[in-house]
């Protein structure tokens, strides 16, 4: 593949992808970002349907008979207050689910995922003498909450457009820039998110005896939650369990009524799934009944994301191809990460094979500075740090030759 096509773009994609930055959006309010995906594919002669599974925008780019490969990038940000320094730093606020005023931020590098595929359509529509069929390019919103791939497909994304042979995908993370990593088999954990609510009885913080206490109960809990992994998971066996919020109570003298936690479970098994599961309603109901609790708690599921696997036969078809148009070098073999995407969704529907990877996002004599200092954690800020910037080139040069050469290996 001629790849000279992408001199004549890389500063407009550099402006896409600054302007992106600078004007992150919450799951499901993706409306300025959508609008401007389905404006450029428009220019493009792309077919453009917006408005799928919300905010979702599809691309079909058709050209002649052949197989279809689905091309998915992610758009929605997080509620992270940015602190790069950048020029183009959102400023960005928005209301969450909860009502909340929120800052925004692309912590994730989903407006990186966006500009590259724009930018590889871009070379794909140039390039219509090199391949036969047909190239669904799917902008999907809502990934931070596991609800946005779900949505589209619900919305009738397998029957509304042309069903694919292979869903391609790819992330950016914080190592190498100019570098992919591919992983064959189970990738990306499964990730389970509850909301859980212990009920206690209130009172005067001077009378104790007269109340039962939820801060003490929620806190004995989420001490016994770490047991589940240490004692209830076999050694060959893999599970997180996290505790990421504790909220109770308003003032030091009073006793509340009630206390939520926000528990994260991440598995790469469903046996061992549902066993911890299990195990944190278990221990939660026990230290409620031990603290004398009246009321039961409740337990609320925020979001379910499905574990990812990589088909080994289509990672090894893509990796030899990356291979030859990026360098041996620069394509890694990866361990699987305990990170969760829905992306997985679209194949599992489908009934077709996945193959998702990382590129790298730090520049080269950066990331090898930590890694000679043997402190990539405490010199390379990772996804949803306030800090994640990725470096634009090579960056987006990668990411775009690696969705163009990945289509090509499937459409050629």
């Amino acid at each position: 593949m001629d790849f000279r096509r992408l001199d004549d773009i890389r500063d407009d994609l550099h402006v896409l992808y600054e302007d992106l930055h600078a004007h992150p959006e919450l799951s499901f309010q993706e409306h300025r970002t959508a609008a401007e995906v389905a404006r450029r594919l428009g220019e493009l002669g792309l077919e453009v349907t917006t408005g799928v599974g919300g905010t979702g925008v599809v691309g079909v780019l058709r050209n002649g008979d052949g197989p279809t490969v689905l091309l998915r990038a992610d758009f929605d940000a997080l509620p992270v207050l940015e602190r790069t320094g950048l020029d183009y730093a959102s400023t960005q606020r928005a209301t969450a689910a909860d009502g909340s005023d929120v800052p925004v931020m692309h912590a994730c590098g989903h407006d990186m995922h966006v500009t590259c595929l724009v930018g590889a359509l871009d070379l794909l529509v140039s390039a219509r003498s090199r391949w036969s069929g047909t190239v669904l390019a799917v902008f999907q919103p809502a990934e931070e909450i596991g609800a946005g791939a779900r949505a589209m497909l619900d919305d009738g994304l397998l029957e509304r457009f042309p069903r694919p042979d292979v869903c391609l995908g790819q992330h950016v993370f914080p190592f190498q820039s100019g570098l992919v990593g591919m992983m064959r088999g189970p990738s990306m954990s499964a990730a389970d998110t509850l909301k859980i609510t212990m009920f206690g009885r209130g009172g005067h913080g001077s009378q104790p005896q007269n109340a039962v206490d939820p801060v003490v109960m929620a806190s004995a809990t989420v001490l016994r939650l770490q047991t589940v992994v240490s004692r209830e998971v076999a050694g060959d066996d893999t599970a997180v369990v996290t505790v990421g919020s504790i909220r109770a109570g308003t003032q030091g003298n009073i006793i509340p009524d009630q206390a939520e936690l926000l528990v994260n479970v991440r598995s790469f098994d469903e046996r061992v799934r549902e066993r911890v599961l299990a195990a944190i309603r278990r221990i939660v109901r026990a230290e409620a009944v031990a603290s004398g609790a009246d009321r039961e708690p409740e337990f609320e599921q925020l979001n379910r994301f499905p574990l990812l696997v990589n088909d080994p036969d289509a990672t090894d078809r893509t990796a030899k191809a990356l291979r030859t148009a990026l360098g041996e070098h620069a394509v890694l073999d990866l361990p699987p990460a305990m990170a969760s995407e829905d992306v997985g969704l679209f194949g599992t529907e489908a009934g077709v094979p996945t193959c998702y990877w990382f590129f790298g996002g730090t520049e080269p004599g950066r990331f090898q500075k930590a890694l000679a200092e043997d402190a990539v954690a405490e010199m390379i800020p990772a996804n949803h740090s306030p800090h994640f910037a990725p470096e634009i080139e090579p960056t987006l040069t990668t990411g775009v030759k690696a969705l163009v050469t990945t289509t090509l290996e499937w459409l050629s």
